[in-house]
């Protein structure tokens, strides 16, 4: 730890110290509230994105049994994944993924040469991805907020129980410091006053004797 100097200069900077961490703290626990709001509402988004991915699971179990078939390679073709879109909006300082569609690999079957499932299944696995792939952003996203909300709080912690108490013990000392000091040199002068005092007096009694 940096020992600070017990000087006018010193306690100077420490005041504009202080003034610029009294500054900007506000502005961090705004931003902490602000991302605990988004971290509550990403909480909720998983949820509820959850939940409908196990509904789209639900509704699909009927055509997953139909990927064992021997006609079924259009499936597998057509719904691998070429691209999750995603759009970034900025919040509280950081880029936040927002889900926005699945780009699927064509598949190209011959309609009237396939079975006759081959389209609702397709739909209904398709429609299963995506909802997947809206549970894996809405994840992603909720752990972005989170990290840069641990890290806002632990900076709004160390402002208000490390860096702001810590200026305003350096100015306490520093003040009592120069205080004893201002003391001690008025004392001083008194005494040295005394002793020059004294020292007339002394003179002149030798004078007039």
């Amino acid at each position: 730890m940096t020992q600070i100097k017990l000087t006018k200069n010193e306690l100077k900077t420490q005041h504009y110290k202080l003034g610029q961490l009294q500054k900007y703290l506000p502005t961090l626990q705004l931003k902490k509230a602000m991302l605990q709001v988004e971290v509550n509402h990403a909480i909720s988004e998983v949820e509820d994105l959850r939940r409908a991915f196990i509904q789209e699971k639900e509704k699909s179990k009927p055509f997953q049994s139909l990927l064992t078939d021997l006609d079924a390679h259009p499936l597998f073709e057509g719904t691998k994944v070429s691209q999750v879109k995603k759009r970034y909006e900025n919040i509280a300082g950081i880029d936040i993924p927002y889900f926005e569609n699945v780009v699927f690999r064509s598949s190209n079957y011959a309609l009237f040469d396939s079975p006759l499932w081959m389209d609702d299944a397709l739909r209904f696995l398709r429609l299963l991805i995506i909802s997947r792939e809206k549970v894996s952003v809405a994840e992603e996203k909720k752990k972005i907020l989170e990290k840069e909300l641990l890290e806002v709080s632990i900076r709004v912690n160390l402002f208000e129980k490390v860096m702001i108490p810590r200026t305003q013990a350096d100015i306490k000392k520093i003040k009592i410091f120069l205080s004893d000091q201002e003391l001690a040199s008025v004392a001083q002068a008194k005494v040295t006053k005394k002793k020059i005092t004294y020292r007339k007096i002394a003179e002149k009694r030798e004078r007039v004797s």
